[in-house]
């Protein structure tokens, strides 16, 4: 579902930020937070401007694994941290738990997005530049 929505994830794209505009929904923002050989961190979320400032949500932090053509929902800037001793320590069952609801949470939302008529232009846009430190 993802590759619908954003068909240029393919690791070589310069692609950082974008936004998807629907007839039927809020725009849709993504960004590139990390790009590795073999995985890519994305940022998908809606922006709300009100009084405070910039609200994000849902503010959904999403990591691929392109050699396993699979996507894991991360649930801020990363997964809270493994804290179990074994497979038996109830610690191990909570955060597998909440990864499942995570994952479940990024399924539904692709569907809606897709739904929604959201999907993300596939040529690349050019790349922000960074400065050294």
């Amino acid at each position: 579902m993802l590759l619908r929505l954003l068909p240029e994830l393919d690791g070589h794209a310069t692609r950082q930020r974008a936004v998807s505009r629907s007839e039927h929904d809020c725009p849709l923002h993504l960004e590139v937070v990390e790009r590795d050989r073999y995985t890519q961190t994305l940022r998908l979320t809606y922006e709300f401007t009100d009084e405070s400032g910039v609200r994000r949500q849902p503010d959904l932090w999403v990591r691929l694994y392109r050699d396993a053509a699979v996507a894991e929902a991360l649930q801020c800037s990363q997964r809270p941290p493994w804290q179990a001793e074994d497979d038996a320590d109830p610690a191990a069952h909570a955060f597998l738990s909440a990864q499942w609801r995570r994952n479940l949470l990024l399924n539904k939302w692709l569907d809606y997005l897709l739904e929604r008529g959201h999907a993300f232009d596939p040529q690349p846009l050019p790349a922000v530049e960074t400065v050294p430190v």
